[in-house]
């Protein structure tokens, strides 16, 4: 157990470090300005998948906790998963503020979906929404049963997030609904036959008595521009999300996040059964460390986890170097260090914005569990593979030297209770003893015993044999 110490603090020192710095997102002010209204912009650039949708929820779920009172997506995309942006669509309607989209310069497909999901949708000059048909990412039809489902169910969250214009649930059908018709009075604004697909300019087009814009709600040539004619010059402050190289690879390591858990597990484990510090327990820190990386990113958890995790590794420490055996200590450190990892995968939202139910857990849970189970395979793999080998010879915890005697096999073990020896690495709790001439791992139950004292053998565990100081009693 020699430098169990040292990876602990290093375990919190890698992850603090970095979800301090908000890896990922950088929130900067272009300028400020006491009393003025906030904005947050939030760039959605390229596909629509994971990495977008981490940038969106943290950005939402920072506007929220510092009460920001208008977000704007930054949005240029050819489209992208279905499925990543209905989730993108929820996380927008848990924001009270003010929503709107800059389509600069495309929304094309999924991109359409999501900018019609926000309250207002501008342009820039060379903007373009629409082309929104439901395809198969291999690029082919979906099935007509399976396309119309999904066709229904994207517009009527459609029109449940734009209650209020009834005319864009009728836009976006046109942009998806090859075979719909849209007319408005008598002019036909989409024949049958045809996707809809809107330019800057045909999006303003006014129709209708009350000569409504078709879907915009302006044309400007950044975002400056549009903030000074809605709020007017100088009455806004601007919080840009900077988006670096690490939301890049979160996608990745996000999506292996059980595999993560089980190897950091394991390596931990392993780190654990053998003395010193060494690589095992460099990679455990290291993959546990992206693990709780992997969701801050992912806008997941938050920095408070690492320190519940780090709490109860501390506790299971304690209970394992001065009262090994008590429980007192090890049962809530693993309580609180299982809970880190599940919190650590639930989608929490600030303000009373998480909605509590099964399926909140459910993933996490099972992310868990699978988890588990590959560090349990894993190390039943090894026991097999490597039996016989370096690594198995220090997890048995025994010499070279003592090879009639492994913990393999408990009856020679056994054989040891009771027969004396020394200590020849002090025991704290666990470190190195000889008994006629072969070294053994081993262990005192309470404290700690100093080097070169005598200790009797009173039983074995997994880690080695359990000893009791004894030159005292001489």
């Amino acid at each position: 157990m020699q430098g169990i110490w040292v990876y602990l603090t290093v375990l919190f020192v890698c992850i603090a470090s970095v979800l301090t710095g908000e890896s990922g997102v950088d929130l900067t002010d272009h300028e400020e300005h006491r009393g003025s209204i906030n904005v947050y912009v939030i760039p959605i650039q390229g596909m629509i998948d994971k990495p977008n949708l981490y940038i969106l929820r943290r950005g939402l779920k920072e506007a929220i906790r510092n009460n920001i009172e208008m977000v704007i997506l930054d949005m240029d995309t050819p489209g992208g998963r279905v499925d990543t942006c209905l989730e993108m669509m929820k996380a927008l309607d848990r924001f009270d503020g003010v929503t709107a989209t800059y389509v600069n310069e495309d929304a094309i497909s999924a991109g359409s979906f999501l900018a019609a999901s926000t309250e207002e949708i501008y342009f820039a000059p060379r903007g373009k929404i629409g082309a929104s048909a439901v395809i198969q990412g291999t690029g082919e039809d979906v099935p007509e049963t399976a396309r119309l489902k999904m066709e229904s169910y994207l517009r009527a969250n459609i029109r449940a997030m734009a209650e209020d214009k009834p005319q864009r649930a009728d836009v976006i059908r046109a942009m998806l609904d090859a075979n719909f018709e849209f007319k408005i009075g008598e002019e036909v604004i989409k024949p049958s036959g045809e996707l809809l697909t809107l330019t800057a300019k045909e999006a303003m087009q006014p129709y209708g008595d009350l000569e409504t814009p078709l879907l915009g709600a302006g044309v400007y040539a950044d975002i400056n521009e549009l903030l000074d004619a809605k709020l007017g010059s100088g009455a806004y402050q601007i919080k840009d999300f900077e988006v670096t190289y690490s939301e890049k690879w979160a996608k990745w390591l996000n999506t292996f996040a059980p595999a993560l858990l089980g190897l950091g597990m394991l390596l931990l484990f392993i780190e654990f059964k053998t003395p010193g510090f060494g690589l095992f327990g460099i990679g455990g820190i290291a993959t546990i460390a992206a693990f709780f990386i992997s969701q801050n990113i992912a806008g997941l958890a938050g920095n408070e986890v690492v320190l519940f995790f780090v709490l109860g590794a501390s506790l299971v420490l304690v209970e394992v170097l001065f009262f090994a055996g008590l429980i007192l200590f090890a049962a809530p450190g693993i309580l609180l260090m299982v809970g880190a990892l599940i919190w650590a995968m639930i989608d929490y939202w600030p303000a009373g914005k998480t909605v509590i139910n099964a399926e909140l857990f459910l993933e996490p849970l099972l992310n868990l569990m699978i988890g588990t189970i590959i560090a349990i395979g894993a190390a039943l793999l090894l026991s097999k593979i490597l039996k016989g080998s370096w690594l198995e010879r220090r997890m048995v915890l025994r010499d070279t030297s003592a090879s009639t005697i492994t913990f393999n096999k408990p009856t020679k073990a056994t054989e040891l209770i009771g027969s004396n020896g020394f200590v020849i690495t002090p025991l704290h709790p666990t470190g190195r003893i000889e008994i006629n001439g072969v070294r053994y791992e081993g262990s005192c139950v309470n404290g700690s015993i100093d080097l070169g004292a005598k200790i009797r053998v009173i039983g074995k565990n997994d880690f080695g044999l359990i000893v009791e100081d004894v030159s005292k009693l001489c």
